[in-house]
């Protein structure tokens, strides 16, 4: 149902919500939300957690379970751990390492070439956050304090990142790359590490 994958996609870009926080952004009633959450977690794809609140009964708010990862791309994850282990195999952790090297060249020409036409830090990195959405990232941009972070919310490629994780490493040079002389970019959040999302903190120079 339409409604279900809407939680699932606000429960993936905004973190833990309650059902009265879902219920204002989709314009349903709470007693209906409420319905969609029990059934998403029947299904396992939602737990909850119950939060103390200043007045009145603690406040359940919902969050997805890693079954629910499935919900969303994920490249063909089995045939990208089987090409990983191949390539490991045949061709050793140097083979490996040319294949992530390959793939950082053509991204980075690829983004060089989108970016160059836009003049402002802005501007680029909304760019970028475009091209990554429609890589399966679930990207948007947000200013903090004079800083951007791009916020990833989804990893379409986690099961190969998980596997060799120079594949994190490369991504992060990509963006380093792309605005050297514009800003410095970190990355604050890990999926690989447990956090919900990658977040990386773009400060301009």
């Amino acid at each position: 149902m339409k409604s279900l994958q809407q939680i699932l996609n606000i429960l993936k870009t905004e973190g833990p919500q309650s059902a009265k926080q879902l219920a204002e952004a989709l314009d349903l009633t709470t007693m209906g939300v409420r319905q969609h959450l029990l059934s998403l977690e029947g299904e396992g794809k939602v737990s909850y957690e119950d939060h103390p609140a200043v007045r009145g009964r603690p406040v359940r708010y919902w969050t997805l379970t890693e079954h629910a990862n499935e919900e969303f791309e994920n490249r063909h994850e089995e045939l990208t751990l089987q090409l990983i282990e191949s390539v490991q195999e045949i061709f050793g952790s140097a083979g490996l390492e040319q294949l992530i090297n390959n793939r950082e060249q053509k991204m980075r020409q690829l983004y060089h070439q989108a970016l160059e036409k836009q003049t402002t830090l802005p501007q680029k990195l909304q760019v970028l956050a475009d091209i990554r959405s429609r890589e399966g990232y679930m990207a948007t941009i947000q200013e903090v304090d004079g800083d951007w972070l791009l916020l990833e919310n989804h990893c379409p490629i986690c099961a190969a990142a998980r596997q060799c994780q120079n594949f994190c490493r490369s991504e992060l040079s990509i963006f380093q790359n792309l605005l050297t002389g514009l800003a410095t970019v970190a990355r604050e959040e890990h999926i690989i590490t447990g956090a919900r999302r990658c977040v990386y903190r773009i400060t301009p120079i």
